[in-house]
C-alpha cells in the first residue's frame, strides 16, 4: 500500500515499510501453558482486550533454554499473526515473561507510541485485510508484517503527533465513560421500574382513583381455576364421546400454596394483590420436545434461546427452520400461539418474549411455553418474568454448580404477584411507555459510541496522513533519519528471520 501515500505525505516524510524501521521481526516460544512456574507465557488471547491481566497468564511448562532471546522488555510491540490476526499490544514494564509463538515480537527504531498508534490505524489494518493467508484460520507471518507501509514523519513530529493523538483521545475516552454510565444507569432505571411495578408502588395513584372497578387477585384466581375445570370437563366430554379414543385427558395439575417461608422473603403486597405460582395463573404451563429439531433451509422458524433476547424475539440469521411435519410432532403437547410467552430454563436462563401477532413458531430446547390466557395479561406475564424479584426467585430454585438452570418443575412453581386484570393492563401499559422511551434513549446512546469509535478512526487517519498537527520547517527531513536507522540495520544483518514454529500453541 505504499502507492497510498506515495505523492500525498508533506515534504518532510517519507514512506517506508515496518520492516525498515524495526529490529527483524521475531516468533515466539512454544511451549505449554502451566498453573506454575517462573516464567510467564504471553499469549495471543492476553492481548485481545487491550489490556493484560498478568495474573491469568500462565507459566511456561518448560522454560526455553536461552531465556534472553524471548524476554520481553520495555517498549517491545508484539502482533498476533493467528486467531485475532493483527492485533497489536505495546509492553509497558511487563512481568518477567516471555512471548508464544502465535506471536511476533517487533522492536520499533521509531517512537514506539507512534508506531503502536499506527497498528491501530485504518491504514494498517487495510493492509492486515488485504494480506491475510489461509482459509480455515486467517493469519500473517513476519514477512508480510515487514511489507507494510508506514508513512514516516520526521522524529519531532512523531512526538507532537503523540501527544495531539493522546489529548484528543483523553477527551474521546471522557465522553465513551459518560455515554456508558449513561447506559449502566438505563438497566438501573429499568429495574427500579419493574420493581416498583411489582410491588404496586407505580399504580399506586391511579388503584385509588379506580378502586370501584378493581376485582380481587383471589376472586380473579378463582375464575381461573373454574374456567381450567371446565375446559378439563369438555375435553373429557369430547374424549367420551369420541368412545374414548386417544390418551385421556389429564386433570388440572395443582400445586401447594406459597409456605411462610417463602412468604416471609417477599415484600408486602397491595391489598387486593396475592402471591401466585405460574402453573395456578396461567392456562398452560408447558415444556419443548427435550431433543434437537431436525431443521432446514426454510419452513417454520423454529426458535432457540440465543433468539430469546431483550424481551424480543429475535428473527434474524440465527434462526433455523423445520418442516410442517417436524413442527406437528414438536409441537403435538401444545402448539405455540401468538400471546404465549417462550421462557428460557437454560443457556441463558430466565429471559423471556411474546410470540407477536401472525407468527408461527416451533420451540427449540431448553424452552417453555407459558400461555396466560384471558384472566392474565400476556405483557404484564412477559414484564413480571424480568422484574428483580422473580429473578431472586429463579436463582434461588434453578439448579447446577456450572451453568444454572430451572427443571420444568421448578418453573411451574415459579411465583408473581397478580393483582386485577384491569391494573395488569395499565400496569403493562405503563411499562410499554416507558420501556419504549429507554429504548430510544439506549438506541441514541449506542449510535453515539460508534460515533465515538468512527472519530477515532478519523483522527488516526489524519495523523498518518501529516494533517493533525502542523509540520515544522527547522525539523530534520524524516529520509535522514531512516538513513540512519538503515546504516544502523546494516550493522546488525547478521540476524535474519527466525523460522516460524511448526509445533503448535498449546494454551
Amino acid at each position: 500500500m505504499m502507492e497510498e501515500f506515495e505523492g500525498k505525505l508533506p515534504s518532510t516524510w517519507i514512506a517506508t515499510t515496518l520492516g525498515e524501521v524495526c529490529s527483524q521481526p521475531q516468533y515466539g516460544y512454544t511451549t505449554k501453558g502451566s498453573d506454575t512456574g517462573t516464567l510467564r507465557l504471553l499469549r495471543t488471547t492476553d492481548i485481545t482486550s487491550g489490556n493484560i491481566c498478568w495474573g491469568s497468564v500462565p507459566f511456561c511448562l518448560e522454560n526455553p533454554r536461552d531465556e534472553s532471546k524471548y524476554l520481553l522488555d520495555d517498549g517491545d510491540i508484539v502482533i498476533s499473526r493467528a486467531g485475532s490476526v493483527g492485533v497489536s499490544y505495546l509492553l509497558k514494564n511487563p512481568e518477567r515473561s516471555v512471548f508464544a509463538s502465535y506471536l511476533i515480537r517487533f522492536k520499533p527504531y521509531i517512537d514506539t507510541q507512534y508506531f503502536k498508534y499506527f497498528l491501530d490505524s485504518p491504514y494498517y489494518w487495510q493492509e492486515i485485510a488485504d494480506n491475510k493467508l489461509g482459509i480455515a484460520v486467517p493469519n500473517v507471518n513476519a514477512s508480510k508484517l515487514k511489507e507494510i507501509a508506514i508513512p514516516l514523519p520526521p522524529e519531532n513530529e512523531q512526538l507532537r503527533i503523540v501527544a495531539k493523538i493522546e489529548e484528543l483521545f483523553s477527551e474521546l475516552d471522557k465522553g465513551i465513560e459518560s455515554l456508558k454510565t449513561a447506559q449502566a444507569q438505563l438497566k438501573v432505571y429499568r429495574q427500579a421500574l419493574l420493581k416498583h411495578a411489582f410491588e404496586g408502588k407505580l399504580t399506586t395513584q391511579w388503584r385509588s382513583e379506580n378502586q370501584d372497578k378493581l376485582e380481587t387477585a383471589e376472586a380473579l384466581l378463582a375464575r381461573i381455576q373454574q374456567d381450567r375445570a371446565q375446559r378439563y370437563q369438555q375435553q373429557l366430554a369430547e374424549w367420551e364421546a369420541s368412545g374414548k379414543q386417544g390418551s385421556k385427558p389429564k386433570a388440572p395439575k395443582t400445586l401447594p400454596p406459597l409456605t411462610p417461608e417463602e412468604l416471609a422473603e417477599l415484600p408486602e403486597l397491595p391489598k387486593g394483590w396475592v402471591w401466585t405460582r405460574l402453573l395456578e395463573a396461567c392456562e398452560a404451563v408447558v415444556d419443548c420436545h427435550n431433543k434437537t429439531a431436525p431443521y432446514q433451509d426454510a419452513g417454520i422458524p423454529l426458535v432457540r434461546t440465543p433468539s430469546i433476547r431483550g424481551m424480543k424475539l429475535n428473527f434474524d440469521e440465527a434462526i433455523r427452520y423445520v418442516s410442517q411435519e417436524t413442527y406437528d410432532y414438536w409441537s403435538r403437547r401444545c402448539p405455540p400461539l401468538p400471546g404465549d410467552i417462550l421462557f428460557t430454563r437454560e443457556a441463558p436462563m430466565g429471559e423471556a418474549a411474546l410470540i407477536p401477532e401472525g407468527k408461527m413458531i416451533c420451540m427449540g430446547q431448553r424452552i417453555m411455553l407459558l400461555r396466560p390466557g384471558k384472566f392474565l395479561s400476556g405483557k404484564y406475564l412477559l414484564y413480571a418474568t424480568q422484574s428483580p424479584i422473580f429473578k431472586r426467585v429463579s436463582d434461588k430454585m434453578a439448579v447446577g454448580t456450572g451453568v444454572k438452570h430451572l427443571r420444568v418443575g421448578d418453573v411451574e412453581r415459579l411465583f408473581f404477584p397478580l393483582c386485577s386484570l384491569i391494573e395488569q393492563n395499565e400496569i403493562a401499559n405503563q411499562q410499554d411507555v416507558c420501556i419504549s422511551e429507554s429504548d430510544q434513549l439506549d438506541q441514541t446512546i449506542t449510535t453515539s459510541l460508534q460515533q465515538t469509535e468512527a472519530l477515532r478512526q478519523s483522527i488516526l487517519k489524519k495523523a498518518f496522513s501529516g494533517q493533525l498537527v502542523p509540520q515544522d520547517p527547522n525539523d530534520e527531513p524524516a529520509s535522514e533519519l531512516l538513513a540512519r536507522i538503515k546504516a544502523e540495520n546494516q550493522k546488525k544483518n547478521g540476524l535474519g528471520d527466525v523460522k516460524s514454529p511448526k509445533v503448535k500453541e498449546v494454551s
